[in-house]
């Protein structure tokens, strides 16, 4: 979970990029959109000032989502956009894999490869 706090704002600017990429598909990236909007947002489900309990939603929704991006879209095109090393992106995707296991694989295949 310390992995995926600490690479949060990596994670954001790695779905900004590729939110906007001309190839994922359009469900894709109105998705990876609307987690940004919702990671950087001050409004969440459980309020950010809240210690500890604050980042808990945000950690979730990153995590759902790095396992998702790993899973659907094509490793090149996430490392294209991911400021870190091949590696930190491993440590990170090997966290958000234990939090994002009770997402049924059917709802991120849907949300990932579009309709």
């Amino acid at each position: 979970m310390k992995a995926l706090l600490r690479a949060l704002p990596d994670i954001v600017r790695t779905i900004g990029g590729l939110a906007i990429d001309p190839v994922l598909p359009k469900a894709a990236k109105v998705v990876l959109a609307a987690a940004v909007l919702y990671l950087v947002s001050p409004l969440d489900l459980i309020p950010d000032f809240i210690p500890v309990l604050g980042y808990l939603d945000d950690v979730f929704v990153a995590a759902i989502l790095v396992d998702g991006m790993l899973n659907f879209v094509n490793r090149g095109l996430v490392l294209k956009y991911w400021p870190g090393s091949p590696e930190s992106l491993e440590r990170v995707a090997r966290s958000a894999r234990v939090l994002a296991a009770w997402v049924p694989r059917r709802l991120k295949l849907r949300i990932f490869s579009g309709p």
